[in-house]
């Protein structure tokens, strides 16, 4: 550069610079909040994507019905039993830095997954990637509120995450329908290698290094450890109980041990000076209520995404791009309704949001009851999943403003970490217990119409199956898959009626509260 140019560069006004930082800041911030969102669409695909291929992976890695559970539960478990010490990690250690290792974490268990030659190795896989999840999550919303300034900036930031929240659940079953069909069950989780790396090197550059602050905290990780082995064993006893008689010491054992576990959990929060879960959190009726809510629609909704998989593809016999696509009712319900919800609940308040969303979704579940092996999509799904699904978009906004509204703002993340954690817990619970509820009414539909033979075999039955049976095989086998899932949809609707008297008798937040509500940004 000659010393003419020099000169003038010298000579450049003072606004010249600043004017340059605000546009690299704006830049930043662009690329800030385009890796929020990704990540956070990652972590919501993963729960998603895998549902409309476990039918192929069943058939591929050789599951039985009880065992092919644990390819959800592995994820769910870990995601919500570590989320609250996930959020904890990014306090201590930094956001960025605990972001970073959650993505890096997610990929590798991805790639792994997909690589994946026997059933141990697929659910090691999926339990990674629940832990990286339950570190991405709250990293990710935590930087929302260190990158983003209070008002309109963070709103819309806001926004847009919980946008790619709603729109993972949707895309996840269309793009899984589309792999597994066009490529294989594997790209369900190969998908994200190629995401993580470039999300990797997006967020490196997005967000700036900072230091990590532990001064008077610690992490409790022997509530981390007790809760979530807990709530594994007493998974495992549930399923358990599906191929063995609840007496018997496979299912008797891990539920004894988990519920003691359990109990110990509590005894250290109530001891602990960091605990995970204050107890305190608990005080409060309202968000005693939304808590329970939750946990009864976590268990609803894996049990409708997992069981209407299974009929549609073995008993309908659907592609898996079909059945992929035909989830978009509910979707497009769901986020319909949830618009509705998030406009109203300042005025009418969230009991009756909740009252009439639960209501909803026990009449859809006792409307999916009546599946039948010789029933078809139009007739008999169509029309409950739209139900499912606007009922599931009245319920989580006010979920949300109950389980926040009058809580002290140093307990704000800990009580919205809570409600997303419950969401997990109940999905891995309800799928186990409600698990457990079909496969033994399927097997005493088959008794009945074939023998006990014909019954001990009914585990492996997948869609491959079908085309090798002779008719009347075909039709007792999927007559009594249909009972089966039916009878898991009655039991689960009884449940969500229980929802339904908690929000009637429990919830009691006022309009103007919740219009007033503090929405928790940081878990």
């Amino acid at each position: 550069m000659s010393e003419r140019s020099l000169g003038q560069a010298h000579a450049s006004p003072p606004a010249s610079p600043q004017a340059g930082a605000a546009a690299g800041s704006g830049s930043r911030k662009g690329l800030a909040l385009a890796a929020i969102a990704v990540a956070q669409l990652m972590v919501v695909l993963d729960v998603s994507i895998v549902n409309v291929a476990l039918p192929s992976i069943q058939g591929a890695l050789d599951f039985s019905a009880t065992d092919l559970e644990w390819v959800v539960n592995a994820y769910a478990l870990a995601f919500g039993g570590l989320l609250l010490l996930g959020g904890r990690i990014a306090d201590l250690y930094g956001q960025r830095r605990t972001l970073l290792i959650g993505i890096a974490l997610l990929t590798v268990a991805s790639l792994l997954g997909g690589l994946a030659t026997n059933q141990g190795w697929l659910i090691a896989a999926r339990a990674v990637q629940g832990v990286a999840g339950a570190l991405v999550a709250p990293a990710a919303l935590a930087l929302i509120a260190s990158t983003f300034s209070e008002g309109g900036e963070r709103n819309r930031a806001m926004g847009i995450y919980a946008a790619m929240g709603g729109a993972g659940g949707a895309l996840g079953n269309v793009l899984g329908g589309v792999f597994t069909d066009a490529l294989s069950w594997r790209w369900v989780l190969f998908v994200n290698v190629p995401i993580g790396v470039l999300l990797l090197l997006a967020a490196v550059k997005a967000f700036p290094a900072e230091r990590a602050t532990r001064a008077g905290r610690r992490l409790d990780l022997p509530g981390a450890v007790t809760s979530t082995a807990g709530m594994s064993l007493l998974v495992y006893g549930l399923i358990h109980a599906a191929t063995d008689d609840w007496g018997s010491s496979g299912t008797v054992l891990p539920l004894a041990v988990g519920a003691a576990l359990l109990a110990l959990f509590v005894v250290i929060e109530f001891r602990s000076g960091s605990p995970l879960m204050p107890p305190s959190i608990f005080r409060n009726r309202n968000r005693t209520g939304a808590y329970a809510i939750m946990l009864a629609l976590g268990a609803g909704m894996i049990v409708l995404f997992y069981f209407l998989t299974l009929f549609m593809q073995i008993v309908l016999g659907f592609s898996p791009l079909r059945t992929g696509f035909a989830f978009l009712p509910f979707a497009v319900g769901a986020a319909v309704f949830a618009t509705i919800s998030s406009q109203v609940v300042g005025r009418v308040g969230p009991r009756i949001l909740l009252a009439t969303g639960t209501l909803l979704a026990a009449v859809a579940f006792f409307w999916f009851s009546r599946l039948s092996e010789d029933g078809g999509y139009s007739n008999d799904l169509l029309g409950p999943l739209i139900l499912s699904g606007c009922s599931v978009g009245l319920c989580f906004v006010p979920l949300t403003l109950a389980a926040v509204a009058g809580v002290r703002k140093a307990q704000a993340g800990v009580s919205s970490a809570l409600l997303n954690a419950g969401q997990q817990v109940g999905a891995a619970l309800g799928l186990a217990a409600l698990g457990t509820v079909a496969i033994s009414a399927t097997k005493d539909r088959l008794t009945e119409l074939m023998g006990a033979a014909a019954a001990d075999s009914a585990e492996g039955y997948g869609p491959a199956d079908a085309a090798h049976m002779p008719p009347e095989v075909r039709k007792a086998v999927f007559d009594s898959l249909a009972h089966g899932y039916g009878t898991a949809f009655l039991a689960t609707g009884f449940v969500l009626l229980g929802a339904f008297a908690l929000a009637v008798l429990v919830i009691r937040v006022s309009a103007k509260d919740a219009e007033n509500a503090e929405m928790a940004v940081v878990v």
